[in-house]
C-alpha cells in the first residue's frame, strides 16, 4: 500500500499549552482520512501543518514525497486546501472564479479554457456559468469552491468542514461530488464536525482529543470498541419502566420514551428468552428494536473517558 501522507511525532505548543502530543499519521493514496474531534482538540492546527501554513516544533511528515519541512514548496506543489467558509468571489460569476484562479495558477491560456469547461461539467455547473455567485445556495457555492481546488489536480485535498452550514440537502450533494475526487484518484484529509459525514465517506478515521490521537480506524473497527448491540425495550407505561430499569440494569435508559437498552449478542433465543421474563414478571413491552453503535457512541465514549 502507498501513502501520500506519513507523519511522525507531530507536535505543537504555545506556551506551556499543547495543542498537538506527538501525532502519528499515514494516510493512504486515493482514500479519505477523516479526522473527528471536539473544539480544541487540535484538527485545524493539524491541517495547518500538513499543509505547510504553520511550521511544527517538532516531527516530520511527507506529503506525495514531499518533506514538510524540507520542501514545502514542493508540498504546495501537490496539495490543495478548501477550508470552512468558501474562497470564492461572490461578485464575479462562476466562470470568471475558475478562470482567474487558472490565471493565478499560471495555466496556459488555452488550457485554462479547457480545463474551466471540464470543470463546469465535472461539478454540475454549467447552467449557472454566467451566474453572480452571490445569488448561489450554499451547495452550488460549496461545489464552486471545491472546483476551484480542482483547477490543477493535486494529490492531496484538504477539506476541513465542507459541509458546515448546509442544509441536508445540499451536504448530500458536496457528499457525491467528494466521492467522485476520490474515483479519480484524489487523496482526501476530510474535518468534520458531523459524524454521520465521516461514516458515509471515510475509509479511516481517527479521533482527536487533548492533542492526540485517541483512537484510530475504520467506522466498523471504533463501533466495535464500544462493546456490541444493544436491545432496546419500549415499555407500555411508567410502572413496567421502573421495574424494567430495577430488574435489567440497562446501559442505557430514555424516561420519555419509556425505553431501556440491555446488552444482547443478537441471537433469536436470547430475544425471545428475555421477552418470556418480561411477560411472566408482568411488564408491559410494546416495541422491540435492535440498536447498533454509532459513531457518536464512540465519539462520545472516548471524549468523555479523557475528561473524566
Amino acid at each position: 500500500m502507498t501513502y501520500t501522507v506519513t507523519a511522525t511525532g507531530l507536535h505543537k505548543a504555545y506556551g506551556d499549552h499543547v495543542v498537538l502530543d506527538g501525532i502519528d499519521l499515514a494516510v493512504a493514496t486515493g482514500s479519505v482520512f477523516s479526522l473527528l474531534g471536539p473544539n480544541g482538540a487540535g484538527k485545524t492546527t493539524l491541517v495547518r501543518i500538513l499543509a505547510t501554513l504553520l511550521a511544527p516544533d517538532s516531527g516530520t511528515a511527507t506529503i506525495a514525497g514531499h518533506d514538510l519541512v524540507t520542501d514545502p514548496l514542493g508540498v504546495r506543489e501537490v496539495i490543495s486546501l478548501t477550508g470552512q467558509y468558501a474562497a470564492v468571489d461572490e461578485v464575479l460569476t462562476a466562470e470568471e472564479n475558475l478562470l482567474m484562479m487558472a490565471q493565478l495558477r499560471h495555466l496556459p491560456r488555452r488550457v485554462a479554457r479547457q480545463r474551466v469547461e471540464d470543470l463546469l461539467v465535472e461539478f454540475d455547473l454549467v447552467e449557472a456559468r454566467s451566474r453572480r455567485v452571490g445569488t448561489f445556495s450554499g451547495g452550488m457555492t460549496r461545489r464552486l469552491d471545491l472546483a476551484i481546488s480542482m483547477i490543477e489536480r493535486p494529490e492531496l485535498l484538504f477539506l476541513d468542514e465542507p459541509t458546515t452550514g448546509l442544509d441536508p440537502r445540499s451536504r448530500e450533494q458536496v457528499w457525491g461530488t467528494v466521492r467522485q475526487l476520490v474515483d479519480d484518484g484524489v487523496t482526501i484529509l476530510l474535518t468534520t464536525q458531523y459524524l454521520e459525514e465521516a461514516d458515509q465517506l471515510a475509509d479511516r478515521i481517527a479521533v482527536l482529543d487533548g492533542g492526540a490521537i485517541v483512537a484510530e480506524g475504520t467506522a466498523a473497527e471504533l463501533k466495535s470498541t464500544i462493546g456490541g448491540e444493544l436491545l432496546r425495550i419500549e415499555l407500555g407505561d411508567a410502572e413496567s419502566f421502573g421495574r424494567a430499569v430495577t430488574q435489567l440494569s440497562p446501559e442505557r435508559t430514555d424516561e420519555r420514551l419509556l425505553s431501556v437498552e440491555v446488552p444482547t449478542d443478537g441471537s433469536p433465543a436470547e430475544i425471545v428468552a428475555l421477552l418470556a421474563r418480561l411477560e411472566r414478571e408482568g411488564l408491559v413491552v410494546r416495541k422491540v428494536t435492535t440498536v447498533h453503535p454509532s459513531l457518536d457512541d464512540v465519539f462520545f465514549s472516548l471524549t468523555e473517558r479523557r475528561a473524566a
